[in-house]
């Protein structure tokens, strides 16, 4: 007896998995994905998280059209229509939401109280009001951050300055997002402990032909580009407009750097994709979000583009140099 029933569980183990795959084969998830940026285009997909989580989630098993169906939602760069959006989700009943940024993750939260919701962005959750916990976020919201405890801007000014030390004058480049307030103060405060003048410049309604007019009036030494989803949409107009107006420039994403920045300093887009979909993968299959810990990254990779840097007629020291993950030459 004893033996029949130690068959039995083995069977029972080794068909789990099999029966797991079959369930998901069977049903079809819904998911909701909310950006306040346009839609990326076909040359930018590989490097648009709306691309890539999908992309990840195909990995495990998930795939669109199929066992998927994904419901994407984009602000257009007017955060007006965020709360609409996210109820509109909510209203599809999908399975999970994956907000991007912290204006969409409120938006989402304040849309439903019931769908699971995976944040993305580079927010502080807690000093939102979004979230009391990171290790036990609670309610229906968990995610996965862009940056650990601020927003790395401090690091990002410690960099840059470093590698343009004769700048005594940066320009801060921001988007009209009331939620980009966290990166301003960060930035601020770095800028202060360096000696710096930090100045920002708000790109409005788009124009970024304005926003470079009015800081080349400024004279800056070195260009601080904000970490925000519209940057990165937006990336090699900014390269060529920092291009034009011969400034040095710090990004957020090594894409930026692939495509002519100068350095950045970041986490892996693509890593942080796989990571939020394993979260979407995990609510999929039963857990409860807010009893997922809301992660934080803890590897960062500063590139610096030497080509770039000839282009500018500005030499990288070799310290510098020596504390780069990659350089592209």
């Amino acid at each position: 007896m004893k033996r029949r029933d130690t068959i039995r569980a083995l069977l029972a183990l080794a068909l789990a998995p099999l029966v797991a795959q079959a369930q998901r084969a069977g049903r079809v998830y819904r998911l909701g994905m909310l950006y306040a940026t346009k839609p990326p285009t076909l040359a930018d997909q590989q490097a648009s998280s709306a691309f890539l989580i999908p992309a990840a989630l195909r990995d495990l098993g998930y795939i669109e059209g199929q066992n998927l169906v994904i419901e994407r939602r984009f602000a257009e760069e007017n955060l007006e229509r965020i709360p609409g959006l996210a109820r509109e989700l909510a209203q599809l009943r999908v399975d999970v939401i994956v907000a991007v940024g912290a204006t969409a993750t409120r938006a989402a939260k304040d849309a439903t109280a019931t769908i699971p919701i995976v944040l993305f962005g580079n927010l502080d959750p807690v000093a939102a009001g979004i979230v009391t916990n990171l290790a036990r976020p609670g309610g229906n919201i968990t995610g996965i951050l862009i940056a650990p405890a601020g927003t790395l801007a401090g690091k990002k000014a410690e960099l840059l300055k470093a590698a343009v030390p004769g700048a005594e004058r940066m320009v801060l480049l921001a988007p009209d997002d009331p939620a980009f307030a966290g990166q301003v103060a960060e930035a601020r405060t770095a800028a202060s402990s360096l000696g710096v003048q930090l100045n920002v410049v708000e790109v409005r309604d788009s124009d970024f032909d304005r926003a470079f007019t009015t800081i080349a009036a400024q004279r800056p030494g070195a260009l601080f580009v904000g970490a925000h989803a519209f940057f990165m949409n937006n990336r090699k107009r900014i390269i060529e407009l920092a291009a034009k107006h011969r400034l040095p420039a710090i990004y957020e994403w090594p894409e930026q750097v692939e495509d002519g920045g100068l350095m950045a300093y970041g986490t892996s887009l693509s890593g942080l994709a796989r990571r939020t979909a394993t979260y979407v993968d995990r609510i999929f299959k039963g857990a409860k979000p807010g009893e997922l810990p809301i992660e934080q990254p803890t590897r960062f990779e500063l590139v610096i583009n030497l080509k770039t840097a000839k282009a500018l007629g500005l030499t990288i020291s070799q310290s510098l140099l020596l504390r780069a993950d990659r350089v592209i030459e």
